[in-house]
């Protein structure tokens, strides 16, 4: 009896892999951030990253580029859709929706976006892990491999003045974020940016989660660090907005299938 010729490997090429996405026209890339905008809110309502009307997460237009896409005031994360969404301008005026801003979102974000061309968006909510480290005003530590993505790359607000409800507090942020990709604000929570809105929510999922296990973990006991050397090499493997994209898309096809209605 013959041996039976063993199952032959498919050509790479031939095999699914995502990306993110071109476009011809500003018109489709609106939309598509649109979405991923709408789409990225619902997931921090699942999460329970909201407090109150504390939160927001803001996405440049393709075209208006000194305007940017963002939640409306006092609307539920859990609640929004795409139709929601309003457009503010560079003074802060909503420009299409009909929903006020958050005063804080266009304070904080506008600034950010002034002073960081390459970000397409920013996130920001009053989240549990993010608050609590933030009140020790400490940075995220090298103590786990997913954490690396942060080594060297976020840094911290040292200060703390209210609301943030003008734009000097706001340029004092940007200042602080410099070309990073994260900042925890002391006593505030913490605030991440990415060239897509999926990096950006991205970061800032993996950000609050980072939080907790290095509260965890020191509440159990000292954790040990990875070397300096190592910390590097990971955060050079996974600490790239393209990563960070890859790393998301689970989050969108659960968020989108299970909430369609978030894209009407």
């Amino acid at each position: 009896m013959s041996e039976k010729t063993p199952p032959q490997p498919i050509p790479t090429d031939q095999l699914q892999f995502a990306l993110p996405p071109t476009f011809d026209n500003v018109e489709d890339e609106r939309t598509y951030r649109k979405e991923r905008l709408a789409a990225a809110l619902r997931l921090f309502g699942r999460f329970g990253f909201e407090e109150g009307v504390a939160g927001h997460i803001t996405a440049r237009d393709p075209e208006f580029t000194d305007h940017f896409w963002v939640n409306p005031f006092g609307m539920s994360f859990k609640h929004i859709t795409v139709s929601d969404l309003i457009l503010v301008n560079h003074s802060g005026q909503v420009v299409e929706g009909r929903h006020h801003v958050n005063q804080a979102a266009f304070a904080i974000h506008s600034q950010v976006h002034k002073a960081r061309p390459d970000v397409i968006a920013a996130a920001h909510s009053h989240s549990t892990y993010g608050r609590a480290l933030s009140a020790l005003g400490e940075l995220l530590e090298p103590i786990t491999q997913d954490v690396c993505a942060f080594f060297e790359d976020h840094t911290l607000f040292d200060d703390y003045t209210g609301v943030v409800v003008d734009e000097e507090e706001g340029r004092r942020i940007a200042t602080a974020l410099g070309p990073h990709k994260a900042v925890i604000l002391r006593n505030h929570g913490l605030l991440t940016v990415g060239d897509s809105v999926d990096a950006a929510a991205w970061w800032f999922i993996t950000m609050e989660r980072s939080c907790q296990v290095q509260l965890t973990a020191k509440a159990a006991g000292k954790p040990v660090p990875i070397s300096y050397e190592n910390a590097v090499r990971t955060r050079e493997q996974l600490g790239n907005d393209l990563v960070a994209w890859i790393n998301y898309q689970p989050l969108y096809q659960q968020i989108t299938r299970s909430e369609p209605e978030l894209l009407g």
